[in-house]
């Protein structure tokens, strides 16, 4: 009987061991996925078609647009901290993901030279989960907005999964988020009701995705102004 326990510990000791080895073998593969994901959905927003874009053709395209990463501080100056040691904290109730490097809170950014765009990662929360995605803007005038895309959520198929779809997304392209001086974000409206340069029209059936859409852009808008305000040409 002490063998058996013997055996059975052995064996659990061994599967463990070998389990942890194949995770961390992975991570490094893992790793790359979620950066390659990543890219993907920052050129989507720029205007790229990534569909049958490789492993290869995403990071070629990544260097032919001259897309680089800035990490600036909440009073809109760029600072001297690389992505990779920047944390990030979900807030499970409203979706908000908050960027810390130590204690101190900082925001990333992304910039395609190549096309005078910048891109920031939005996220909020919708119906059932936390929406995540980028947005673009003009580089020059910080307002027209140039490319939206939402990769990560659990949505309803059908319903607020659409603002995954391509015909939700450019409605944004050529709306604005200021007017003049004044920082208004985008307001997605129910179907058929937008009007103007600062509403596009939302989800039929999804009012609570659309509202969070909307809550979420001019948060995050917000938290980028100071940024905006110094580098506006």
């Amino acid at each position: 009987m002490k063998n058996k326990y013997i055996f059975v510990l052995t064996i659990a000791i061994v599967c463990s061991l070998l389990l942890s080895l194949a995770s961390e073998g992975l991570k490094d593969l893992r790793n790359k996925n979620i950066e390659i994901d990543k890219k993907k959905n920052i050129l989507t927003a720029v205007g790229v078609d990534v569909d049958n874009f490789t492993v290869l053709d995403v990071d070629k395209s990544f260097i032919e647009n001259d897309i680089d990463t800035l990490i600036i501080s909440l009073d809109g100056d760029i600072v001297d901290i690389k992505l990779n040691d920047i944390n990030e904290v979900e807030n499970k109730q409203n979706g908000k993901v908050s960027y810390y490097y130590n204690s101190k809170e900082v925001l990333p950014l992304y910039r395609a030279k190549a096309k005078n765009v910048i891109i920031i990662p939005i996220s909020g929360k919708g119906l059932w989960s936390s929406l995540f995605g980028y947005f673009a803007i003009d580089a020059g005038n910080f307002s027209t907005v140039k490319g939206i895309t939402f990769y990560a959520h659990g949505e309803t198929p059908g319903l607020g999964a659409e603002i995954s779809k391509e015909w939700f997304q450019s409605n944004f392209i050529g709306k604005e988020v200021y007017d003049e001086s004044e920082l208004l974000s985008i307001r997605v409206t129910k179907p058929g009701l937008a009007n103007g340069l600062y509403e596009v029209d939302g989800i039929s059936g999804a009012t609570i995705t659309s509202n969070g859409v909307t809550a979420l852009l001019k948060r995050d808008l917000e938290r980028y102004k100071n940024y905006f305000i110094k580098n506006k040409k």
